[in-house]
């Protein structure tokens, strides 16, 4: 059973490849905007520090290393699952899910494996361009963080697959809404920046009732050796988050009942 997932998963893979190479000048162009327009992302974050202020307790480039660390997850989860999203709203509207469901593979696993994009490459690589900049201006950095921040990278990612599944179970009744991802958006800006400028309602937010704060600020926090114990506590709530998302669009499927939800 797992062999047949996994490879239906490669072939998944193939197939974006293949889809890529099909529209070289497109997926080349969309890439290369993306690569530029997120290496210029920080540039908020350099005019404030090259007018001379800061945020408190925070250099530029360990700013920067919170910022690269969002984008290169915001990047991954363009490419391994966000796709679900639109591919429901779209299989929703227009009635086709049916196709999905007599499938003999499980329907939610299909739809991430079916909607992997490489068009999101460039927003990886400027995050990448954005992260190596960063590190090699903070300061040594031991086996031990790197440890710590993979864990909480991965963890950062939960909360992403977690909340674009929750975004996709709505689809099902609210049809048709694309405006679905900027109520996520509004919040996800938090973890672009450090914790310790937001009251300590807001820090508590999004650390452990929505934790956005697990998507750039903690993971850079262990690479900087800033690490604390409620940041572990932080990743309960992060994998509550990708098992309501997962339940919660399985119970969606459950109850769809045909076209328009």
């Amino acid at each position: 059973m797992i062999n047949k997932y996994l490879q239906i998963y490669k072939e998944c893979i193939k197939v974006s490849f293949a889809t890529a190479s099909t529209y070289r000048v497109n997926f080349l162009l969309s890439n290369f905007i993306l690569l530029v327009s997120n290496i210029l992302f920080p540039l908020v974050t350099v005019m404030i520090y090259g007018s001379g202020a800061s945020f408190p307790n925070w250099s530029f480039y360990e700013v920067l290393l919170i910022q690269a660390i969002f984008t290169m997850s915001a990047g991954l989860a363009q490419i391994l699952f966000n796709g679900v999203l639109w591919a429901t709203m779209r299989y929703v509207i227009d009635g086709s899910l049916e196709i999905v469901l007599i499938k003999p593979v499980d329907s939610l696993f299909y739809l991430i494996a079916s909607t992997i994009s490489l068009e999101s490459l460039g927003l990886l690589l400027g995050g990448g361009i954005m992260f190596i900049l960063a590190i090699v201006n903070v300061g040594a950095i031991t086996l031990l963080m790197w440890l710590q921040f993979i864990v909480l990278f991965l963890s950062g990612l939960l909360v992403m697959m977690g909340t674009s599944l929750i975004m996709a179970a709505t689809s099902f009744k609210w049809v048709g809404n694309s405006r679905i991802p900027e109520i996520f958006d509004s919040i996800n800006t938090f973890g672009k920046y450090p914790q310790s400028i937001f009251n300590k309602a807001t820090s508590s937010f999004t650390a452990f009732v929505i934790p956005v704060a697990m998507v750039g600020y903690f993971p850079a926090a262990a690479l900087l050796g800033k690490v604390n114990l409620s940041m572990y506590v932080a990743i309960i709530p992060c994998i509550l988050f990708t098992m309501i998302g997962i339940l919660l669009y399985k119970h969606m499927i459950h109850l769809y009942e045909g076209v328009g939800g």
